[in-house]
């Protein structure tokens, strides 16, 4: 089980493949969102230039909220949590950890968010690893030990190092606004409908209904794209965190803590729900297709196997990699980093 875990060497190769399937995901999702514009355009003109208008509205928007997802959307997320960004003395714990892990995992260290709330949970958000954020509850610092809190972190880390949340910002961007303009398109059409102002002949008729259908079905098809890629990567997410941490256990004891607070997080909605480690919302549980995150049970499993299975041996004649202790601000953060390589 521990072959399965990405190795230093295959680290670039696994941000290569990860920047690709992102790519691929998003040219499809911006792809349903250019031909749902195309069709609502020729149902509402019932003209193919109405449609070809539409289709270039749609996709000039798409470049717009793709450029403010991609710039702005990290922040737009902090503040619809509530999250505020806090210093090395106000959470030095949490500070030091987050410090000695990222130079583990070999990225610059990401700003540092607390968010207000009882409930457990953490997630992170940014566009790339030098522009990014990591985020956890008050509860989340009030119930994990030192070496949970890691494990919790480490995974987080892991999203930034593989541009997971990336892809998670840009495509929870347009999914929102497929929704969005699919329910104004569908009570819009309706309301005509009700008015006496239909289509007027055969092709008018089929295009609307496929208009209609697209419509229905866009956002749904939309969201399975979303949440099956973000279940899949918290399994990545969960292996990279032992490959930084060496200690699968602690990120189980962790998954299990937040797992048995029934409490959701105050300060989230869909939208945000996939960037959590665990679903913050607490109402959805087991595999389905609607579930933003794969079942926890599963991952402690997961994680348990990890720790039965025998770790490979260091060569002990290799030289060790340590942290530079010129990059650790703190003399307690260079402690910690060097028990977590050590």
């Amino acid at each position: 089980m521990y072959d399965a875990l990405p190795r230093e060497s295959r680290l670039y190769e696994q941000i290569a493949r990860n920047k690709r399937a992102s790519l691929e995901l998003l040219a499809n999702v911006v792809a349903l969102w250019l031909l749902l514009g195309l069709l609502i355009g020729f149902a509402i003109t019932q003209t193919a230039a109405g449609g070809l208008d539409l289709l270039v509205c749609f996709g000039v928007m798409a470049v717009v909220f793709g450029l403010l997802a991609y710039y702005r959307g990290a922040s737009l997320l902090l503040h619809i949590s509530r999250a505020r960004e806090v210093a090395h003395d106000e959470a030095p714990q949490l500070w030091n950890v987050v410090e000695e892990l990222s130079i583990a995992a070999g990225i610059p260290m990401p700003r540092v968010f607390i968010i207000d709330d009882l409930s457990p949970n953490a997630f992170a958000t940014g566009r790339d690893p030098r522009h990014s954020a990591v985020v956890a509850t008050s509860g989340l610092l009030h119930r994990m030990n030192r070496e949970e809190l890691q494990g919790v972190m480490a995974h987080e880390l892991a999203h930034i190092r593989t541009y997971d949340v990336r892809f998670a910002t840009l495509v929870g961007v347009l999914v929102g606004m497929i929704a969005l303009v699919s329910d104004y398109f569908l009570r819009s059409t309706m309301y005509r409908m009700a008015g006496g102002r239909a289509a007027r002949n055969l092709v008018g008729v089929l295009i609307l209904a496929a208009a209609l259908a697209l419509a229905a079905i866009a956002p749904l098809s939309a969201r399975l794209v979303q949440l099956a890629i973000s279940r899949r990567r918290e399994y990545l997410a969960d292996a990279s965190a032992v490959e930084i941490t060496r200690d699968p256990l602690a990120l189980a004891s962790a998954l299990e803590k937040i797992d048995g607070d029934p409490r959701p997080v105050a300060e989230t909605n869909r939208a945000t729900a996939h960037l959590y480690i665990a679903n913050p919302i607490k109402r959805m549980s087991g595999d389905g297709l609607f579930d933003t995150h794969p079942p926890i049970e599963k991952r402690i499993a997961i994680l348990r196997s990890m720790a039965a299975t025998s770790l490979p041996q260091e060569d002990p004649r290799a030289p060790r990699h340590r942290p530079d202790p010129s990059r650790v601000r703190s003399s307690s953060a260079r402690r910690d980093a060097c028990r977590v390589v050590a």
